[in-house]
């Protein structure tokens, strides 16, 4: 599935998603997909309770299980930064980043300048064939940030 900006899907298009991918159509997948479009870098915790709300019945395992499949099939990816639960997004298949505020723990999408992926050149591979890099900037979002420090972050940048 490809970033979409989260425009809503509808049930039918999860549906054929998870057929793509040769996965089942279940209520609960279903549910899964369209919590993590609707809310950007979730925990489990979150999308547990959006999931919850709609289909009381899900039992956190259920979730669980679901966030692993798709993960597996691609649908959504998880990124863990150090110090952070697992968080799922719906942005996939597409070379970007993350940039993640010290202070309040937001997660932010950084689009990778540099190239396709990996977007990284190491000075050795030690053999290994490269896929990806994942990189994650650490620092304050515009809210955390004094505005004198948020102005010259914002203002190196143009």
């Amino acid at each position: 599935m490809a970033h979409t900006d989260l425009v809503a899907f509808t049930s039918d298009e999860y549906a054929a998603l998870l057929r793509t991918a040769d996965l089942r159509v279940t209520r609960p997948r279903v549910a899964v997909l369209e919590a993590v479009e609707t809310n950007p870098h979730a925990d489990t915790e979150t999308v547990f309770g959006v999931v919850r709300s709609g289909l009381p019945e899900v039992s956190r395992q259920a979730v669980y299980d679901v966030l692993a499949a798709l993960t597996c099939a691609g649908l959504v990816r998880k990124i863990q930064p150090s110090g952070s639960v697992a968080r799922y997004e719906s942005r996939v298949g597409d070379n970007h980043h993350h940039a993640v505020c010290r202070s309040c723990g937001v997660i932010s999408d950084v689009d990778c300048a540099v190239g396709a992926t990996p977007c990284l050149t190491p000075s050795d591979y030690n053999g290994f064939v490269l896929e990806e890099a994942e990189v994650i900037y650490w620092g304050l979002c515009p809210d955390c940030a004094s505005p004198e420090a948020a102005s010259r972050v914002s203002g190196s940048h143009t």
